[in-house]
């Protein structure tokens, strides 16, 4: 539920957007399995451009604020324009949650 949530948000606010991705994680931390609160985004959108990284990460920030009050604990982004994803379509990679036993 909290991802199609996300994803109607993030598409409602970057329509023009080429490349959306939501992949839920809570399973890989612990105590939050099941909970949906963590969260990996990757979107490419041009309405990035002429951005920093910092100021993206904020206007997803802001646009998701709700799911954070709700219980959205993390969120790993990689929000590119459709340039730099080009030039960058490395793996994208979470980090490990020192919490959890592998």
């Amino acid at each position: 539920m909290r991802r199609q949530r996300i994803e109607s948000c993030l598409v409602e606010h970057f329509p023009k957007q080429t490349l959306l991705e939501i992949i839920d994680e809570s399973h890989q931390h612990a105590g939050r399995q099941g909970q949906e609160s963590h969260f990996k985004v990757l979107l490419v959108s041009d309405d990035f451009s002429g951005q920093s990284r910092v100021q993206r990460q904020r206007k997803v920030n802001e646009i998701l604020k709700t799911e954070f009050d709700q219980g959205l604990h993390a969120l790993t982004m990689r929000l590119l324009t459709v340039e730099e994803y080009g030039k960058q379509q490395s793996a994208f990679q979470s980090p490990n949650c020192e919490g959890k036993k592998s």
